[in-house]
C-alpha cells in the first residue's frame, strides 16, 4: 500500500494509460479522483471499483474548457480536503493531420501545442497552491518519447511533449522550496486503443525493430512508473524525465537494420 490514503487526481482517466494509472493507485491504497469529460463513463468505472473495495471518485474536466483544469482541482480538495498527487495524463493529437513540418497546418499545430501544454500548466498551477499550503506533494506529467526524439510526423504533438519535459524541470526547480516534486514519465509505443486504431501493422513492425526489448509496452507498466513518483519511495527525486520505452532510442540509429548482424568483415570476402 505505497499510496495509502494519498489523494490522487488523474486526468484523461477512463481508458488506456490513464485508466491503468487509476487502477494502480487504487490498488496501492490511494483515494483516486478520475478527471473526465464523460462523467457517466467515469462513474460506471468508479462503481466497479467501489464493489471491489477501491476508493474512486469522479470530477469533471474538459480539455477544451480551460477553467475545468482549475475546477477539477478545487472539487477534489473540496471533497477530500487535500491533494497529494496530480497526474497530468491528458494529451491529444490528430495523426491524420499532425504530419511533418511542411504539411501540418499552422492552426492545428498551435491548437495542439496549446491544448497539451495548457492542460499541464493550469492543472499544476492550481494543484501547487494547495500542495504548498499542506506542506508538499507530487506532480507527475505523462510525456512521450516523441518529445525527446524527433519523429517523422506528429510535429505538433512532439513539440508539445518536448515543452512538457522542460516545464517539468522548471516546476521541479521553482516549487522545490514548497516540498513539491515534479517528474515526468515518457512512454514509448504502448498497447492502447489509440495505437491500435491509428498505427498500421507495417509501421508497428518497423518501430519494434528499434526497441531493444522487442515488444510494445503495457499501460500497466507506465502506471508502475507513476506509482514510484507518487510514492514516498521517490521523496528525493525531482525534475526527472523517465523513459519507459523498452530502450527505444538507446542504440545506434541503425539499430533496427544492424541488430543480429556480424560487424566484422569475412576474411574470405574479396
Amino acid at each position: 500500500m505505497r499510496l495509502n490514503d494519498k489523494v490522487v487526481l488523474v486526468t484523461a482517466s477512463t481508458r488506456g494509460i490513464g485508466l491503468a494509472i487509476v487502477k494502480a493507485c487504487a490498488r496501492e491504497g490511494a483515494i483516486v479522483f478520475m478527471a473526465a469529460r464523460d462523467l457517466e463513463k467515469a462513474q460506471a468505472i468508479a462503481s466497479q471499483f467501489h464493489a471491489e473495495g477501491g476508493r474512486i471518485h469522479c470530477v469533471y474536466n474538459d480539455a477544451t474548457k480551460p477553467e475545468t483544469f482549475v475546477s477539477m482541482v478545487e472539487e477534489t480538495v473540496r471533497q477530500a480536503s487535500r491533494i497529494d498527487v496530480l497526474v497530468n495524463n491528458f494529451g491529444t493529437s490528430n495523426p491524420g493531420k499532425d504530419l511533418d513540418f511542411a504539411r501540418t497546418d499552422p492552426e492545428l499545430f498551435m491548437n495542439t501545442v496549446q491544448l497539451n501544454l495548457r492542460s499541464v500548466y493550469m492543472a499544476s498551477q492550481a494543484a501547487s497552491k494547495h500542495m504548498t499550503a499542506q506542506g508538499g506533494g507530487s506532480i507527475i506529467n505523462i510525456s512521450s518519447v516523441g518529445g525527446a526524439i524527433p519523429d517523422i510526423s506528429q510535429v505538433a504533438y512532439g513539440t508539445s511533449k518536448a515543452a512538457i519535459n522542460y516545464l517539468t524541470k522548471l516546476i521541479a526547480v521553482h516549487e522545490a522550496k514548497h516540498h513539491i516534486r515534479c517528474n515526468a514519465v515518457m512512454p514509448g509505443m504502448t498497447a492502447t486503443e489509440a495505437v491500435e486504431k491509428n498505427l498500421s501493422s507495417e509501421f508497428r513492425d518497423q518501430f519494434l525493430k528499434h526497441i531493444p526489448l522487442a515488444r510494445i509496452g503495457l499501460p500497466e507498466e507506465i502506471a508502475e512508473a507513476v506509482i514510484y513518483f507518487a510514492s514516498d519511495e521517490s521523496a528525493y527525486t525531482t525534475g526527472q524525465i523517465l523513459s519507459v520505452s523498452g530502450g527505444f532510442g538507446l542504440g545506434t540509429p541503425l539499430y533496427g537494420e544492424l541488430a543480429g548482424k556480424d560487424r566484422q568483415r569475412d576474411p574470405l570476402e574479396k
